[in-house]
């Protein structure tokens, strides 16, 4: 097995419980490790420190996978899958749709297993769990009884790790699924829905929020398949707005509203949220609540200052279409915006709109989404609940 060694200093981090190993953190590379394969990492005074997966074209060089030599890779992966299912089953009791392994938080670096029931969906981003995935493969179906199996990458992880760009079925076939959060179902189409079908990371927010809306009107924005609004409409809101931009989510939104036989009153509008929300100001026409769940704005810090710039102006529109005492709930998703920085955007949203703003919840993502303390980039989203008066 090659050997990696660090150069002085280089070990704290990893020391510290971080997983990753940046290629200008490197001494010494013996032999010459294969992308993909099991390298051990030493320390510039040859300390063992771990066994990880090796790519000499990512910045991220090692991705480690275990603290210890590794004897048995399918036998560690299968003990890593089975320990994530544990925990889902101890925190998710009853539900059978969620995110099952969440990458380097459950110890399985660069790969990402959403479960539908009886179908997962993969996605990888990792060399060496793409060379490894045919064992992935095998546990999922002869451990958790997976009948379909598939893959729905992003194109930019997967070109940052040097992958090639496609998706393969690797069981079963690719069909939909009805899948249940709480006391709503949603029809999932994977060939149509972004990410892996579904976004199992507002779960607990969305069941949330549902508490506050009892005779509201709500607007919700970037509704995608319509989870915070159905959610509402469930809790009896007096109605709820559904704007997104694309026509395909707001298909599958309306088909939520059947499938879970919901009469409240509802609105599904498509087209740019930005625009939208400009228009409603323009018209006059205010919300109890408004939510605000947009994609990630900045996907790199290179886009961190104009991602800044975009928060804190769909915050601003947000809360001028927002009845005086209303709720604002405004995530984000962009790893690179910090919490500071992100409340800080809504702080100079509401100055800007001559709003006064106080927070009454902040929260993170699912408990199918567990942080790593020691490693900040298993933590990126970001949801707060604003009280929003006027001066």
């Amino acid at each position: 097995m090659a050997k990696i060694i660090l150069k002085k200093n280089e070990d704290r981090r990893v020391i510290k419980g971080h997983q990753w190993i940046f290629s200008n953190e490197i001494h010494l590379i013996e032999e010459s490790p294969e992308n993909g394969s099991i390298v051990e990492v030493y320390d510039s005074k040859n300390k063992f420190l771990g066994s990880g997966f090796y790519n000499k074209n990512s910045l991220i060089s090692v991705r480690i996978l275990s603290r210890e030599k590794i004897e048995n890779t399918a036998e560690l992966l299968k003990e890593r899958i089975l320990a994530a299912y544990e925990l889902r089953k101890t925190c998710l009791s009853g539900r059978e749709s969620y995110r099952l392994v969440f990458s380097e938080s459950d110890f399985m670096p660069g790969l990402i297993i959403d479960r539908y029931n009886d179908t997962y969906v993969l996605q990888v981003y990792s060399y060496g769990m793409e060379k490894n995935i045919e064992l992935v493969c095998d546990i999922l179906k002869n451990e958790l009884g997976a009948k379909n199996i598939f893959s729905k990458n992003e194109e930019y992880y997967r070109v940052l790790e040097g992958l090639p760009i496609e998706d393969k079925v690797y069981l079963g076939e690719i069909a939909d699924e009805v899948i249940s959060e709480g006391e709503i179902k949603y029809t999932i189409d994977f060939t149509k829905g972004h990410k892996t079908g579904f976004y199992f990371d507002q779960s607990d927010n969305r069941q949330f929020l549902s508490k506050l809306v009892l005779g509201k009107t709500m607007l919700d924005c970037f509704c995608n398949s319509g989870g915070f609004g159905l959610n509402a409409l469930k809790a009896n809101a007096k109605s709820v707005t559904f704007v997104d931009s694309s026509e395909t989510e707001m298909e599958n939104a309306k088909r939520n509203i059947f499938l879970n036989e919901l009469s409240g009153e509802n609105e599904f509008v498509v087209g740019d949220v930005f625009e939208k929300l400009e228009k409603y100001k323009a018209d006059g026409r205010i919300f109890d609540i408004v939510n605000l769940d947009p994609p990630a704005f900045a996907k790199n810090k290179k886009n961190l200052l104009s991602a800044i710039a975009g928060y804190e102006k769909l915050n601003k529109l947000g809360m001028e279409v927002l009845a005086n005492g209303g709720l604002l709930s405004t995530s984000s998703c962009s790893f690179h915006l910090k919490k500071k920085e992100f409340l800080e955007s809504v702080q100079n949203a509401a100055r800007k709109a001559k709003k006064e703003i106080k927070l009454v919840y902040y929260n993170t993502a699912s408990m199918d989404h567990p942080v790593l303390p020691e490693m900040n980039e298993t933590s990126y989203l970001k949801f707060a609940l604003f009280f929003v008066k006027d001066l």
